[in-house]
């Protein structure tokens, strides 16, 4: 059975408080396994919130080995974020269970999540309903070409609100608006401000930011925990300055 459901109350706790999250993305195909260790300490170091672990596609078999240096070298919560059912893996504390609620395929509505459930239901993992909504981040990207969906248009807020309330009020526990990896342009604030204010849930927010202001702007206009991948496995420099902008900023 699932572990309890601890990692969403820590992040439903730093909601009520008015405290933002961040969450460092690490791709296991785009990491050297080596290098994790000193990675994994300068997330501890840096005050990281959250460690997620996934990516859309996984060529490479690493998962667990990224998952078993990851514990072994710090303490940070491990968070499967994945791009399909076979990566599930107990070596962390618990897994984003997605739907992608802003496309009409129905393999990624309800269809892997089926296949994926009575793993699950056996996996040593907190299990964490998220309704993921993809977002046009002004390039195509993995997520959008494997999910054969098309991202709400960047500049449709509402329809962007309407598909966050309609998650919320299907019971899921967190939503994820993402703007995909390599995105050119991150998630709006004004799309993050209109969904952010009418849901009550957790808003997660990542994909195509690249700067400390991007990620306190982030924060600021509603998004409760913000994850950001590419821009440290490009320069590790940035990870304290990203930690510090977006803890810095409060609801």
């Amino acid at each position: 059975m699932s572990k309890p459901n601890l990692i969403y109350q820590q992040i439903c706790q730093a909601k009520s408080e008015g405290r933002k999250c961040f969450a460092l993305l690490i791709d296991p195909d785009e990491v050297s396994i080596d290098g994790l260790p000193a990675l994994a300490e300068l997330g501890e170091q840096t005050n990281v919130d959250f460690l997620f672990v996934g990516g859309s596609l996984l060529v490479h078999n690493t998962l667990s080995a990224c998952l078993h240096q990851l514990r072994a070298s710090c303490s940070l919560p491990l968070v499967l974020f994945p791009g399909s059912p076979l990566q599930i893996d107990s070596n962390a504390d618990a897994l984003l269970f997605l739907s992608l609620i802003s496309g009409r395929n129905p393999e990624l509505l309800i269809g892997q999540q089926v296949i994926s459930a009575p793993y699950l239901h056996h996996a040593d993992l907190e299990v964490i309903g998220t309704g993921y909504m993809l977002i046009d981040g002004g390039a195509a990207t993995t997520v959008s070409y494997m999910s054969n969906t098309t991202p709400i248009p960047a500049d449709k807020p509402d329809i962007a609100m309407a598909t966050a309330l309609a998650g919320e009020m299907l019971g899921l526990k967190l939503l994820y608006m993402d703007a995909g990896s390599g995105a050119r342009h991150p998630v709006s604030e004004a799309m993050i401000r209109r969904v952010a204010r009418n849901i009550q849930v957790p808003l997660i927010v990542g994909g195509g930011i690249r700067t400390p202001e991007r990620a306190f702007q982030t924060a600021s206009a509603g998004a409760d925990v913000i994850v950001v991948g590419n821009a440290i496995e490009n320069d590790r420099r940035l990870l304290r300055a990203m930690a510090e902008a977006v803890h810095a900023s409060a609801s």
